[in-house]
């Protein structure tokens, strides 16, 4: 069954099915993405949480039709943006939809400018690519863009080179690179990890401005729970490759149904606890995500860090169960009302 929702009556804008993805190591193939599916609409948010090494950023990767050459392959599924299957189209279609009507910003954008052209130059590129602009005309768009992005004196800042602007700066840089052609699809993987909260809470706020003029879907790859409930319609939680859970947000994060995702949950500082000034010991959910050679098998991989584990967990792969717009891959989901 394709583990998957419709949020809205009209056709997903993406569709990912049963997308299996093996990465070869020295110790041998292991399938970094295992049998995952959901699906996107226009101008929704999605979020992908889980800890590092879960398989969120591989998912965007194969989005983007980036995966690491000769290491990495789709071994099964599909996926389909705007109802072509992008696993099965050529290097020029790709190259031709990325940047156009599917963007990603990187985690870091220091490593994804390049430091020799002015960061005006850079997004020019990107224009002159995919609409086919002169040089000047370029330029013009990108200091708009910069505009549109709030940095400060963009007629000034456009012809500055990436070292010369701050971590914020480059963010939005980067923002303006991946609106540019006002893509249908946006991803984002960790855009404020390297930020202070005052310019995430600015980042996120553009984000979420220019997803409303734009109609822009989002797909935002993040850990923080906070944003989560601040940016996205329905979420998405991955462990060990697996997606083992989804639904909308208000819903899992009042009930989430997997010891995973209640495990997440528990580990955010409760504000109230520091306004009453209380000691409340902050938790953890024990134990490390396995290595990427135990992905796979049939077994729950979650087995060894859960409270409630018992021989069925050990010896079969959890079957997702299923109610309203919500899944879960666990033998005991823990969401009273919902799935018991």
């Amino acid at each position: 069954m394709n583990d998957s929702f419709r949020s809205q009556n009209k056709p997903a804008l993406l569709k990912v099915q049963n997308l299996t993805i093996e990465l070869t190591t020295r110790l041998g193939t292991a399938p970094v993405i295992d049998d995952v599916s959901f699906e996107l609409h226009e101008g929704e948010t999605l979020c992908f949480v889980g800890e590092s090494g879960c398989g969120k950023s591989m998912t965007a990767l194969a989005l983007m039709g980036l995966l690491p050459e000769k290491v990495s392959r789709i071994a099964s599924g599909s996926i389909e943006f705007n109802g072509v299957d992008v696993t099965q189209a050529s290097a020029d279609f790709l190259n031709q939809l990325r940047g156009n009507e599917l963007s990603m910003i990187f985690q870091e954008p220091m490593t994804s400018l390049n430091p020799v052209f002015t960061v005006g130059e850079q997004i020019a590129e990107v224009l002159r690519h995919h609409q086919g602009v002169d040089k000047s005309t370029g330029v013009k768009l990108a200091t708009q863009l910069l505009d549109q992005v709030k940095i400060p004196e963009a007629h000034r800042r456009v012809h500055s080179f990436p070292h010369e602007l701050s971590g914020g700066q480059r963010q939005r840089v980067m923002i303006a690179m991946a609106l540019a052609c006002q893509p249908k699809l946006l991803i984002a993987d960790e855009p404020t990890t390297a930020l202070d909260v005052t310019v995430q809470a600015q980042i996120f706020d553009l984000l979420d401005e220019l997803q409303k003029e734009h109609n822009t879907a989002i797909m935002l790859i993040t850990h923080d729970m906070g944003v989560v409930a601040e940016m996205a319609e329905r979420m998405v939680v991955m462990y060990a490759g697996r997606k083992i859970e989804e639904g909308p947000v208000d819903e899992v994060l009042q009930q989430p149904a997997h010891p995973y995702t209640r495990g997440l949950i528990a580990c955010v500082p409760h504000l109230q606890a520091f306004m009453h000034e209380e000691r409340v010991p902050l938790l953890e959910v024990p134990g490390v995500v396995p290595s990427l050679n135990q992905f796979g098998g049939n077994q729950c991989l979650f087995a060894d860090r859960c409270d409630q584990v018992n021989e069925r967990c050990l010896n079969n792969r959890p079957e997702n169960k299923y109610t309203n717009q919500r899944s879960v891959a666990c033998w005991y989901p823990t969401a009273e009302g919902v799935f018991l």
